[in-house]
Order: structure tokens, then sequence, then C-alpha cells
């Protein structure tokens, strides 16, 4: 009965106006930036951070919201199209959604991601909504030494899930945790890390910092490498034969379950779960020949599993203020900018916030649903814009983002570096998203270890003593075992790469 009132305040919230209105302007925008490959949705909101400052938190959360799991919808419509994914989580929806296009039934195969995605964002909607208030009461009962083990297993998991090499990945969060060091110490009010420059006292922008690693590194990534897709002549028809829906069917609730369990993994993502799935179902195929010729599980259980995983990240970071990936760390950021801290009490200081949030991710697929299909030949369209003309107004809506921020050229400076950093660890084969982890956890990190030793007077034991901080430092220890036991780190790195 409760769960019942609490989705009534979430719907009361979610259907107003203003809501409703910034909500489709969310899935649109998704579906836009999705449809385009090179930009993605952590660029994106990064980009519109500063555009959303004047509006009401919990209206810029949902049309942020919106475009995060609008890209999935979208980055399937190019997957299938043109076999060129819009998003890294559509990747694995070209080996079969495409070859699909090729056959004739490029509508089938678009009718089936968009059912697919729906279901799955209908049913994570439903965990959110079920998971959340039993886990935000665990977390009632967390203090000081939890909340620094907790973010420590988030950030191990970060590593061990990020592509690439375990050391350099290591290396990354670490200078993210440096960085979230810069400014001014609250406890005695020294200055750390500014080298002299005054418009450091209050620390690096987290915008600033998200614009340049993923907006600008993007832009510099993308000038190298402009793609010319080839149009898929015939559509076809929309709606799926009977023997299709049979095949797709279990594969889209397989999907959505195993996606909705990785998104709240540490270090899961939209891409690592839709990946997981396809694996999933080439294995219990009768037939694995099928699979990269056009089978309908192909598409089905992948596109389900991503956006599943979208929105189930979306529990530890509203409920315990873990991100689980980058772009949730993204999301948190600009919730504590807007005066939200997620933690545990969301639910019971701010349910109007929290509900609302959740209820308009159902209102946002059922719209997603409703403007993709028929818009698909604009989108097709869209794709014929060159790419010389998008990142001219990408890079000045960067500029002009971050300068409204403070009116200081400083930080546009700023931007450019931290854009050229990005550009550079992406050429080194470093993944730039456990920096941003790094960046957002690091303080909280640091105020959470201080504050438990303050309480227990410098004894470093007490992070032991504590039953579920034992239990989480257990985790993060094995963690980092396995990684780096030479076996298991050959195993994590032919998934990684397969």
């Amino acid at each position: 009965m409760e769960l019942l009132d609490n989705l009534a305040l979430g719907f009361s919230v979610a259907i107003s106006p203003a809501n409703l209105l910034f909500c489709l302007i969310g899935a649109l925008v998704g579906t836009l930036i999705g449809v385009l490959p090179g930009i993605g949705p952590l660029a994106t909101i990064a980009m519109l951070l500063p555009l959303t400052y004047h509006l009401e938190p919990v209206t810029a959360l949902i049309m942020l919201a919106g475009i995060y799991y609008g890209a999935q919808y979208g980055s399937s419509t190019t997957a299938i199209l043109v076999n060129l994914p819009g998003e890294t989580s559509s990747v694995v929806t070209t080996l079969d959604g495409y070859q699909m296009a090729r056959r004739g039934r490029a509508g089938a195969a678009l009718a089936i991601a968009a059912l697919g995605s729906f279901f799955a964002g209908t049913v994570s909607t439903m965990v959110i909504a079920v998971a959340s208030p039993p886990l935000a009461r665990l977390g009632l009962q967390f203090q000081a030494p939890e909340y620094f083990s907790l973010m420590l297993v988030g950030l191990i998991g970060a590593i061990v899930l990020a592509h690439g090499s375990v050391v350099k990945a290591i290396a990354v969060t670490m200078l993210g945790l440096l960085l979230g060091l810069v400014g001014t110490d609250l406890n005695s009010g020294a200055e750390r890390f500014t080298l002299g420059f005054p418009e450091l006292a209050d620390g690096v922008g987290f915008v600033i910092i998200a614009m340049g690693l993923f907006g600008v590194a993007d832009i510099l990534v993308n000038l190298e490498r402009e793609h010319a897709p080839a149009m898929t002549a015939v559509i076809g028809r929309l709606w799926p034969t009977q023997t299709e829906f049979r095949q797709a069917a279990p594969a889209a609730v397989r999907g959505t379950v195993l996606g909705s369990l990785v998104g709240v993994l540490p270090g899961g993502s939209a891409a690592l779960a839709a990946f997981a799935s396809y694996a999933m179902e080439k294995k219990i195929a009768r037939d694995p020949s099928r699979f990269g010729t056009g089978a309908v599980e192909g598409v089905a259980g992948p596109e389900s599993a991503n956006n599943a995983a979208s929105q189930a990240s979306f529990i530890p970071t509203l409920t315990l203020g873990i991100p689980a990936n980058a772009l949730m760390a993204l999301m948190m950021g600009a919730m504590q900018i807007f005066g939200v801290t997620p933690s545990p009490r969301i639910i019971t200081e701010q349910p109007a916030f929290f509900w609302g949030i959740v209820c308009s991710m159902w209102i946002g697929n059922l719209m997603l649903l409703v403007i993709n299909l028929p818009m698909i030949g604009l989108w097709v369209q869209l794709l014929r814009l060159p790419y010389r003309l998008l990142h001219p107004i990408i890079l000045l809506m960067c500029c002009i983002g971050v300068y409204s921020l403070n009116t200081s050229s400083f930080d546009v400076l700023l931007l450019l570096l931290f854009g050229l950093l990005g550009y550079l660890l992406l050429k080194f084969g470093c993944e730039p998203a456990p920096l941003l982890l790094g960046f957002v956890l690091g303080p909280l990190m640091e105020e959470n270890l201080r504050r438990a030793l303050l309480v227990s007077r410098g004894d470093p034991w007490v992070f032991v003593e504590r039953p579920i901080s034992a239990g989480l430092l257990a985790v993060s220890l094995l963690l980092l075992v396995a990684v780096l036991f030479p076996a298991l780190r050959r195993k994590r790195e032919e998934a990684l790469r397969e």
C-alpha cells in the first residue's frame, strides 16, 4: 500500500506540464545524440548542465535522465540501418540488426529493439521502486567507516571493469582522486594543489572536467575518423512476424533481468550489459550459428539489457550516493550542484524528488516508444549531416556553457586543457571514465575517512571492527587480488576484448 502511495506521489510530480515538457525534450535530445555517432550522452549531459541551472532540481534531473536512456533507443536505429552504433551499448546490435536490415527486415528489427527497450524500461522502473526503499533502509545503518568502504568498492569495481590495462585504470583513478583534492581544505583552511592560481581556491569545477573529458576530447577523436555511413535501402514492414515475436520475447525477458543486475554493480554499464546478454543468448541458443546472420534474439536481448542497465544504475546512485558508472557520477555531480545530496535519506527527506524521477522514467520510455518508430525517416536524414558542421557547434556550446558558470576565461582555458588530457588518455588507451568517478568520490571518501578516524581517535582498526565495513573491505580486496592474479587477468582481458 505504501508503494502505491509513493507511486501516486511520483506520478503527480512527473505529469506536471513543466516536467512532462522537459521529459519529452530529454527523450528527443537523447534519441538525437544516440542517432548521431560520436557525441554520446556523457558529453551531451555535460554540455547541457549549465542550461538547466534555472530549472527546478526535479525538472532538470528528469530531462537529464531522459537524455541518458533516450540515447539507448536512438543508438539502435543507426546500428540497425547503417551498421554504425550511435552509442557503445549498441555496438553488439550491429551484429544481427544490420543483417536483418540487409534481408529487408529493418523495420522488424527496429520494432523489436523499441519494444524490448520499452519492456525493459518498464520492468527496471518497477525494480527501482521496489528495491530502493529497503536498500535505503540498509544504508541508514551506514556510518563514516561503511561509506568509505563502500566507495572503495565502487572505485575498485570501476577499475576491474574498465577497458584496457589495470595499471592504466588505477593510474587514471588516482589522478581523479588527486583532482578532487584541489582547492581549500575545509578543516585547516589551507590551499592544496592550486599551483598559485586563486581561481582554483574553490577547486576544479565538475562541469569543466566532464565537458573537457567527454565533450572536447570526443570532438578531437571524431575529427580523425569522420564517418560516411551507407544507407540501408529498404526499411520494410515495421511489425515483426509471430515467429519473430516468439523468438524475441524470451530473449527480452532474459536481457531485462541481466541488465537490471549488471546496472547496479559498481563499474557496471549499459554496454557491459548488452555484451553480456548477447554472449548469454549465443550460449543457450540451439543453433548458435544463426547469430551474426540476423538472429532476432541478438537484437532483443542486448537492446533490453542496455536499457534495463541504464535505469537500474540509478538505484545505488540515488539511495547510497555511489555512482555505478561515469554517467551516474555525472548525474550525481549534477544533483549536488542543484543542492540535492544522494543518500539513504533522500527517500524520506525528499520523497517528491525521488519518486518524481522514478515515475518520469516510465513516462519517458512510453514517449520514446511513441516518437521513435514514426520518426525513423527523420533520424535517417540527420545522418546525412556532415560532422565537420557539427563539431564547431558542439565546441562553441561547450565554451559558452563553461564561461557562463562564473564568467571566467580561466574556466574556458581549463576546459580546453582537460579536453586535451581526455584526448591523450584515449590515444594512450586509458579510459577516462574512472577519472570522473575518482573526482566525484574523492572528496566524499576523504570526508568519511577523516570523520571515521576522528570518531575513533585515530584508530584505523575502526574499518575492520565494524562488520559491514569489514565485509565491504574484503570484497574490495578480493576484486583487486582477482584482477591482479595472472590467469584471471587474462580472462578479464579476453572478455573485454570480446
